[in-house]
């Protein structure tokens, strides 16, 4: 099978296009033909080694020292089943699934195994496979933090980052569990933010959103670019501050929650279950939940991702078709 490979870290030119194995499903495991995958924050952080200092060892045990433990990136997949392990109960051959493979990473590839007990459940019905690749990381992230800041009706909150894909879907679910939903993000974002179900939005390039007069009961941060004293001007007493790129907390951070009565929610993964993904489908069957994608590359053109993502200015989550690509990089 075709697969995109990288054998040291660096810049998106280190991915390459090679043929390797295909894989064969242990006994609780499923094989999937990957029909479409994304470029994640994850990717790049995998692929460039941007990780923040104090991670820098746990990471390369994890990742690799001198060269990646795991060559095929991509952590989101939507796909078809092919085969089933003789284990297998949950799905059979010809099943519309979507997944996520933060674990074990390789969904940059025309097939893929996932155990049956894992992040991976049946597709949404009513959205291509491109759309269903788009939420298994950037939704589920979403959600779970979310629902661990225990957001409830009538709640305000501010999502910094709104346009980007854990923040464009925060913007969704936010709103869907009836919060005062207030998006910051860039000139260009601001109506198609507010299409999403922000109720108020703040271009950050023209107003300080510290200096509105707004309070709020949990400030989102999905991108880590706002000052968290300036998070803190605006967030009450009581409230949640999240941010789900930050590992750790900083003296800063730790001082504010002793002394203020905030609290701190900070980056980890959600767990490894299909759960999350069976809420996200139902909310996306019932038309409560969009994927919001930038745009579409082909297999082959996944140095040319990268390249985009890492600029930093995609509009929700930038998709790579896997089916049906003939040309190598």
């Amino acid at each position: 099978m075709r697969a995109i490979v990288y054998k040291r870290y660096g810049p998106p030119g280190v991915l390459h296009m090679k043929e390797v194995e295909k894989p064969a499903p242990k006994d609780h495991e499923i094989l999937i033909k990957v029909k479409a995958t994304t470029v994640s924050a994850a990717d790049i952080r995998s692929r460039s080694f941007t990780v923040p200092a104090v991670f820098w060892l746990p990471a390369r045990i994890s990742l690799g020292f001198r060269q990646p433990k795991k060559e095929i990136l991509g952590v989101e997949l939507a796909g078809e089943v092919e085969s089933v392990g003789k284990e297998v109960k949950r799905f059979k051959e010809g099943d519309q699934v979507f997944a996520a493979s933060l674990e074990g990473f390789g969904t940059y590839a025309e097939y893929k195994c996932l155990s049956e007990n894992g992040p991976v459940t049946l597709k949404p019905a009513n959205i291509s496979f491109e759309e269903a690749a788009a939420i298994p990381i950037g939704a589920r992230t979403a959600l779970y933090f979310l629902r661990k800041a225990n957001i409830r009706r009538g709640q305000k909150i501010l999502i910094y980052g709104a346009s980007g894909s854990v923040g464009s879907y925060a913007v969704q679910i936010a709103n869907y569990f009836g919060a005062e939903v207030t998006g910051v993000c860039s000139t260009s974002n601001l109506e198609w933010v507010k299409s999403l179900g922000a109720d108020k939005v703040i271009d950050y390039t023209a107003e300080d959103f510290s200096r509105s007069g707004e309070v709020y009961d949990m400030i989102f941060e999905a991108v880590n670019k706002s000052s968290f004293q300036a998070c803190m001007k605006v967030l009450k007493r009581g409230g949640t501050y999240i941010n789900v790129t930050e590992p750790l907390p900083s003296a800063e951070m730790l001082w504010y929650q002793l002394t203020s009565g905030r609290k701190l929610l900070l980056s980890r993964n959600s767990p490894e279950t299909s759960e999350a993904l069976n809420f996200l489908k139902e909310l996306v069957e019932a038309g409560q939940l969009k994927a919001v994608i930038d745009r579409i590359y082909r297999l082959e053109e996944v140095e040319e991702a990268h390249s985009y993502v890492e600029k930093g200015h995609k509009k929700g989550n930038v998709v790579i078709r896997v089916e049906n690509n003939t040309e190598a990089i």
